[in-house]
């Protein structure tokens, strides 16, 4: 004979009580006292019950799971964001659901968003770009949301992001220190608040220092590896090539680099490069890259601290979020080869 699933009603009767004191036990909510919470949650894990968390929704309880929608993305930003993010959920006692979301149909995205209203008290957006097919989806959601990295997409949410123009202006003020003048720029995704911000970063910090950005010595990334190679292949054969090359994030540096290589080049000897993020990786490439940290476990963190405050109806001090970026000194920038000579 097949096992019954455990009940409410069966783990009530098991503990002397009414099922609405037993549900109020499970669930943390006021009404009973210390004593009988732990009496009702032994019996709860002797028995093998599970609460009904959609039921727990809609009679107006919590679920005390947190939900994460994250672009499908092969690289260290994302993971090291869902990190940051899980280990908050999970030391303030929640479960965190994490879905990707692929670029399906609106109707699909609304379906998913739908479904993750009714099982998690709140969600943390990671937006891959502001075109996205659920944004629209997104926008009518009945449960709070903190939006990661995107403010610029939804103004109405609670956000968390980093210092990006001031990471690209750290970027740049370390190149010119060395005494590069000739510096190259791999952009990031257009469609990306944080491509936009570091471009303008990167093109002011220029200016600051004297020098004019040259439209030749830019070229597109699109946070990508395959990509940032691409464009530091263009860069390095340019009749007079860049000294440096600032790359928006470390994927597209790292494909600056393997570029550089396959031209006979070599890191920094012959041609600086630096990155954006410093995703644990940055450490592990040949040469190790000199990179601008922005602190990705701690965006994760921020924001689920920020989603669990609006679910208990807490007001957070600040409902926009910036963290600030460092430079990251290893070895993949130095002084340009014309610069040493004259040293000597």
């Amino acid at each position: 004979m097949a096992r019954q699933t455990p009940t409410l009603a069966r783990l009530a009767e098991l503990a002397g009580i009414s099922q609405m004191s037993a549900s109020r036990a499970i669930n943390d909510r006021h009404g009973v006292s210390e004593q009988t919470r732990d009496k009702v949650l032994r019996i709860a894990a002797e028995i093998g019950y599970v609460a009904n968390r959609t039921a727990q929704k809609l009679s107006g309880g919590r679920t005390r799971i947190v939900g994460l929608l994250t672009p499908v993305r092969q690289d260290q930003f994302v993971s090291e964001l869902i990190i940051g993010a899980g280990r908050a959920a999970r030391n303030a006692g929640y479960e965190m659901l994490v879905y990707p979301m692929f670029d399906e149909d609106r109707e699909t995205h609304h379906n998913v968003l739908t479904l993750l209203e009714q099982f998690s008290d709140g969600l943390v957006a990671i937006l891959p770009h502001d075109d996205a097919p659920y944004l629209k989806a997104l926008n009518g959601a009945d449960i709070p949301v903190v939006v990661v990295d995107q403010r610029g997409v939804f103004p109405q949410y609670p956000s968390v992001a980093s210092d990006n123009y001031e990471g690209a202006r750290l970027a740049v003020q370390h190149l010119v220190a060395l005494g590069h003048t000739r510096i190259a720029f791999i952009s990031g995704d257009e469609r990306l608040t944080a491509a936009h911000d570091r471009a303008r970063g990167f093109n002011d910090a220029m200016r600051q220092q004297g020098l004019r950005p040259e439209a030749s010595l830019t070229a597109i990334g699109r946070f990508s590896q395959a990509m940032g190679f691409k464009a530091a292949s263009h860069l390095l054969k340019l009749k007079r090539p860049p000294t440096a090359i600032f790359a928006a994030n470390d994927l597209s540096a790292f494909g600056a680099i393997a570029a550089a290589h396959e031209l006979g080049m070599r890191v920094p000897e012959d041609v600086s490069v630096i990155g954006f993020d410093d995703v644990p990786m940055a450490s592990q490439v040949y040469p190790p890259l000199t990179t601008i940290r922005q602190p990705l476990q701690q965006m994760g963190r921020s924001a689920v601290n920020i989603l669990l405050a609006r679910i208990a109806g807490i007001e957070s001090p600040s409902d926009r979020i910036t963290l600030p970026t460092d430079l990251i000194l290893r070895s993949s920038t130095a002084r340009p080869a014309e610069k040493r000579v004259a040293q000597r």
